[in-house]
């Protein structure tokens, strides 16, 4: 990003000088609260006057008599000198009242504003005029006749060059309005990243027919963009967003390439570009940092776990995690734009060589890089293979590519046009994240889980002491020295209840049947489940229970599987999140769960008024029988060692059925898309209404 370097002073007169820019610090963004050269026909007056020398202006070097300069000479006009040389000041009184007219006028008191705070500069602290605009245009009692040549000192009360006059003027004017288009579309993209999901999050409670909802769903939400996977990933290294999150994604790209090109326009003779390419190429330069800058705080907020769109829309974390992915690619992009057509420009200037080793254009370059690099390394096969890593390189690069943004605008333009507002923004949504966080934590204290081992697939986790639903994150402080690490888990119960003391008889019921034939082997284990119910109803009631969250975890090696030889362990929980939705407008809810994904269909199915049934897959009878007692009295049909077919089962209970009916899934991946897949199949021929709803935990 640039603009002018030293007030009102071409930007490209002096190579050195466009390093840095200095002034009084602005408040908002250029457009709304800042204003960076109005008006425009006094600024430009000042620029083709102040870069003359003065007869108080200081020589450098190679400063010859009377104050005229050498050829090789350079000089430096202090705000002093502008504010007490009387030939300056009445010259400049003499343009501004000539320019300051007609469809160009202003009123008296804006010129006498302006003249106070910009006549001498535009830094926070500097001497005033030594007299009114007014006051000073009295003292030019003949008109001057003389015209400055640019750059040339002056002595004299002199006009202004029109044809200058003129490209100044062009150049201010159309570059305050393109950068005042730059803030307008920052907060575009700013607020209907976050606007557009709570608006379409309300329209499900306008009263559309039941059975149109369900079709629209069936055949532009609920399905994969393409294919039949979503949450399986497309070749191990991508997930397939639905059309529901295709559409807004879709949005996502368009509005940022529309608004990239938006009003982008060019104005000649411009004092600051020799051609319309180079004008061109500044303000789109320009334009994508700004909305590079102003997708970070969308980028951050999608991420969070403490996303107020969370508690406004009916949109998953996996959504928004879905989206963040999409809006880094979208930014980095951006950044990338600017950052090429900025050192091109800068080349052919041939500035580079100085500017690369300034302080503003290192940090430019970390942050840039930084986006860069973040992106290869959060490919889901990385992701999933060193997660706790991931999320540590991960927090500490953003860290540092934000860090670099801030630096980046504060060591070239100090806080003079509000850039830095954008990543203020970003600061704000993060360190809101981070204290929830932490709120969360210290609310619950340090507690003490009981570990209770399964089968050689699963164990219990049990956190007496404490509240919550939907799911939590466990930080498990004494099990590593990465004290930071924590994981989401799905809350199974908020009622604790002593574990299973022994393996029940049920594991010896005969399941020689023919696993294939899925009927056969579903009717086997409902009997089993019959069985189980009547003794864990009766084990129920005499077991002592206490308030606190139980947790099923599969054991995949790592974490989990340190934990299994624990038998207690200290334990930090953030919780709760994810709280459900309102379902009870349905007749009937269908849980579809596998493995230790039973323990988030479990709170819903034991909270819905209306009528409920489950569909319950497991690799072993450990976890079945562990959750006997816990899913006493449900209506279920558990699969143990073979997969459910997810549409007969779904099929069985919705075909001809006029029911609000809503499937609640939480399982594998394969699984969650079956369900996903058979949802819409069924929805596009029901008669009544189909909501899915999925828990699913994403990488």
């Amino acid at each position: 990003m640039f603009s002018k370097s030293l007030f009102f002073a071409p930007v490209w007169m002096n190579a050195v000088a466009v390093m840095a820019s200095t002034g009084r610090p602005g408040h908002g963004l250029i457009g709304y609260g800042i204003n960076m050269y109005s008006p425009t026909c006094a600024t430009a007056c000042r620029d083709v006057i102040s870069p003359s020398s003065l007869n108080c202006t200081e020589m450098e070097s190679g400063s010859g008599h009377g104050g005229m300069m050498m050829m090789h000479g350079a000089s430096a006009t202090s705000p002093e000198c502008y504010a007490t040389d009387d030939v300056f000041l009445q010259s400049l009184a003499w343009c501004i009242s000539t320019h300051c007219t007609g469809k160009n006028s202003v009123p008296l008191w804006k010129l006498e504003r302006w003249w106070k705070t910009s006549v001498v500069g535009k830094a926070a602290i500097q001497p005033d005029p030594k007299e009114s605009y007014e006051k000073t245009l009295s003292r030019v009692t003949k008109p001057p006749t003389e015209i400055l040549v640019s750059k040339d000192p002056l002595n004299k009360t002199s006009l202004v060059p029109e044809d200058s006059y003129t490209a100044s003027f062009n150049a201010d004017t159309i570059f305050e309005k393109q950068e005042s288009l730059h803030s307008r579309y920052g907060i575009v993209l700013l607020v209907t990243g976050a606007a557009i999901p709570i608006a379409l999050s309300l329209l499900r409670f306008v009263p559309w027919p039941a059975h149109m909802i369900t079709k629209f769903n069936a055949l532009f939400i609920y399905p994969p963009a393409f294919g039949s996977r979503h949450n399986s990933p497309i070749a191990g290294m991508a997930n397939m967003p639905t059309r529901g999150q295709a559409l807004f994604i879709g949005y996502l790209i368009l509005i940022n390439i529309v608004l990239t090109f938006a009003n982008i326009g060019t104005v000649t003779p411009n004092a600051w570009y020799d051609t319309t390419k180079a004008q061109y190429s500044s303000y789109i330069s320009n334009r994508t940092g700004v909305l590079s800058f102003a997708n970070i705080p969308l980028l951050i907020l999608y991420a969070s776990r403490n996303n107020v769109l969370l508690w406004v829309t009916n949109w998953s974390h996996s959504t928004f995690l879905l989206l963040h992915r999409w809006v880094a690619w979208i930014c980095t992009i951006q950044a990338v734009v600017h950052s090429i057509l900025y050192l091109q420009d800068r080349v052919a200037l041939g500035t580079h060589t100085a500017e690369a080793k300034t302080p503003y254009w290192i940090w430019g370059i970390v942050a840039t890089l930084g986006m860069c690099i973040l992106l290869p390394t959060s490919i889901l096969p990385l992701r999933k293979k060193f997660y706790e890593l991931f999320l540590v390189w991960h927090v500490v690069v953003s860290v540092l590519v934000v860090a670099g943004c801030y630096l980046h605008i504060i060591y070239r333009f100090e806080h003079q046009w509000g850039y830095e507002a954008w990543i203020f923004a970003a600061f704000a949504v993060w360190g809101f994240e981070r204290i929830m966080r932490v709120l969360r934590v210290a609310r619950n204290g340090v507690r003490t889980a009981t570990i209770t081992k399964i089968d050689e697939e699963y164990i219990r986790v049990d956190v007496p002491g404490v509240s919550g639903d939907g799911h939590a994150y466990l930080y498990f402080p004494t099990l590593t020295w990465r004290v930071w690490e924590n994981h989401p888990f799905s809350v199974a119960s908020t009622v604790l209840q002593a574990p299973r003391s022994s393996p029940s008889s049920v594991h010896k019921e005969d399941l020689s049947l023919d696993v294939e034939k899925n009927g056969i082997h579903r009717s086997s284990m409902s009997k089993v489940s019959d069985l189980a119910d009547s003794n864990s109803e009766r084990s129920a009631q005499r077991q002592p229970t206490k308030v606190g969250l139980t947790f099923l975890l599969r054991v995949q090696g790592g974490l989990t599987n340190q934990l299994k030889s624990r038998a207690t362990i200290p334990v930090l929980v953030e919780s709760g999140y994810g709280t459900h939705e309102d379902l009870s407008s349905n007749s009937l809810l269908i849980g579809i769960a596998g493995g230790v994904g039973i323990t988030a269909v479990l709170p819903v199915l034991h909270s819905h008024p209306g009528r409920t049934k489950l569909f319950w897959g497991a690799r072993t009878h450990g976890i079945i029988d562990e959750m006997q007692s816990t899913l006493a009295g449900v209506d279920k049909e558990t699969f143990v060692g073979n997969r459910m077919n997810v549409y007969d089962v779904l099929a069985q209970e919705l075909t001809g059925s006029s029911e609000n009916v809503v499937v609640v899934s939480s399982g594998p991946s394969g699984m969650a898309d079956e369900v996903r897949m058979a949802v819409c199949k069924l929805g596009k021929k029901s008669k009544g209404s189909i909501t899915l709803v999925e828990e699913a935990f994403s990488w």
